[in-house]
């Protein structure tokens, strides 16, 4: 069924084969582009190109080493670090970074009909869990920092409001700040359904002689 555009028959390559390749390669990796755009923030226009046009280079290399599928994904694995030595890249820009890589071997051997399945497949994909509520972080799920004199002994003063407003509470970094004369407090904590933020915090002023209080969401990005 997805049988190759190349003639294995010939000993060389058809012209007309590889500008078929390579068009399809450059209109999936544009597609793709585009997908990425519209499902990630902040994306920049240099990586935008470089999702467009990797798939064709791509299928450039697979052609001059003969289709040699290991030896492609070994040279094209090596390049692709090349961005991650230098920038530091996100989940969804790897998965990006292999999907180009995807449509440009799968050009590169002539499954170019695979190749824009498998993209039709995917763009939609990474659409869809992008903007379903599927993976959607617990937004009662907060990072609570509170700053604190040195004098006060901070171990447990918190605990009754954080048992009063949240259903968790962790201590996860306490470091000094301002030459030791403060020291800044994070939680993880869950609020409880229904409770008033403004509450919680001016609580939490009242004991920490109405020093920095912040509650931010806890939303992490992973690196890679």
């Amino acid at each position: 069924m997805f049988n190759s555009i190349f003639d294995t028959s010939t000993a060389g390559l058809e012209i007309s084969s590889a500008l078929i390749a390579a068009g399809v390669a450059l209109g999936m990796g544009l597609v793709l582009a585009l997908a990425h755009k519209l499902t990630t923030r902040g994306v920049s226009k240099g990586f935008l190109v470089t999702l467009t046009i990797l798939p064709m280079l791509t299928m450039a290399v697979m052609i001059m080493i003969n289709g040699n599928l290991g030896t492609s994904i070994a040279i094209l694995g090596a390049f692709s670090l090349i961005r991650f030595r230098s920038i530091r890249g996100n989940a969804k820009n790897l998965l990006s970074i292999f999907f180009a890589m995807m449509i440009g071997l799968s050009c590169g051997m002539g499954h170019v009909f695979f190749g824009a399945i498998m993209t039709a497949i995917g763009v939609v994909a990474m659409v869809i869990f992008t903007y379903l509520p599927l993976f959607e972080p617990d937004k009662r799920e907060r990072v609570l920092k509170i700053v604190v004199p040195e004098d006060l002994d901070y171990t447990g003063v918190f605990d009754d409001i954080l048992k009063k407003y949240t259903s968790s509470a962790d201590l996860t970094t306490c470091k000094t700040v301002n030459m030791g004369s403060l020291y800044d407090l994070t939680y993880n904590v869950k609020l409880k359904r229904g409770i008033k933020e403004k509450e919680m915090m001016d609580e939490i002023r009242a004991k920490n002689c109405n020093l920095k209080v912040s509650l931010s969401q806890a939303i992490i990005e992973e690196e890679l």
